[in-house]
């Protein structure tokens, strides 16, 4: 079959069928615009999430490995009952006065927060070596040991120094949130006092232990949270092989173990330990 070409432009079959001219086909590009969130995704603020979650988990156990043991059981209580327990530490919303008890199972975490509390007065490293700390049968017992000179109390007389105030409102400031009950000893050396016939190392020993109570008192102890004030004059000597040594003109308080009954006496007194 011949095609023929008219000259209107058209291929002719000779069948006389007329074929429309073939043109070249137009190809149309789309190009999509978008940024880099429509090629990412939403999914690296998830795993970003998840990073930051795990790190502050991971300050959380780091923050509770290093507190004391109160901090420890009491958070430990607000995850085993959230709605009962806020009188396990400080006071609770309603402002009553309930506080962890130190029993035997904890009085070393005291010890280890009443040694910090110390550290930050001003005059730390000049008392440093006159303050010990120790946990005995019938508590924790801290010692305020003399110096020649004068360290907490004036020589000779029960008037406190201004270093001495300012350790005993400290004091009284930490176990003023306690409720145990605490017992306030003086002690003298054997050094006979000199003045006054009447008044003797018996006085003097007792007179700067209501010094303590007063100040203390005054400073943030409970109504009621002593429990006794003694006087022993030299009868318990801390350095028996000297017994003139000034160690043993010192001011003792007593932090007593919680007791079941709250009317049981305390403890029989013993001597503390000699070594610092």
């Amino acid at each position: 079959m011949k095609i023929k070409r008219t000259d209107r432009g058209r291929h002719v079959l000779s069948d006389k069928k007329v074929v429309p001219e073939l043109k070249p086909s137009r190809i149309i590009v789309v190009r999509k615009k978008g940024g880099h969130e429509a090629h990412h995704g939403g999914a690296w603020k998830v795993a970003y999430a998840d990073f930051v979650t795990g790190m502050m988990a991971l300050f959380i156990v780091l923050w509770l490995m290093n507190s004391n043991a109160q901090v420890k059981e009491a958070v430990a209580g607000y995850f085993r009952d959230p709605a009962g327990t806020g009188q396990l530490a400080g006071t609770d919303k309603a402002g009553t006065d309930k506080t962890i008890e130190v029993s035997k199972d904890n009085m070393e975490s005291l010890k280890q927060e009443l040694e910090k509390a110390i550290k930050t007065l001003p005059k730390f490293q000049a008392m440093k070596d006159q303050i010990s700390i120790t946990v005995t049968s019938e508590g924790l017992r801290i010692e305020l040991m003399e110096t020649k000179a004068g360290m907490f109390f004036q020589s000779g007389n029960a008037q406190a120094t201004d270093v001495g105030v300012g350790l005993l409102r400290l004091m009284a400031g930490e176990l003023g949130k306690l409720p145990n009950r605490l017992l306030i000893e003086g002690h003298t050396d054997a050094e006979p006092y000199v003045g006054n016939g009447s008044y003797s190392n018996w006085e003097l020993s007792s007179d700067r232990a209501n010094q303590a109570r007063q100040l203390m008192q005054a400073s943030g102890l409970k109504a009621g949270q002593v429990f006794q004030v003694r006087g022993f004059a030299d009868q318990q000597l801390r350095n028996a092989k000297d017994p003139n040594d000034p160690g043993n003109r010192r001011i003792s308080v007593i932090v007593q173990y919680q007791s079941k009954n709250r009317d049981e006496s305390p403890s029989p007194v013993r001597k503390a330990s000699t070594g610092h």
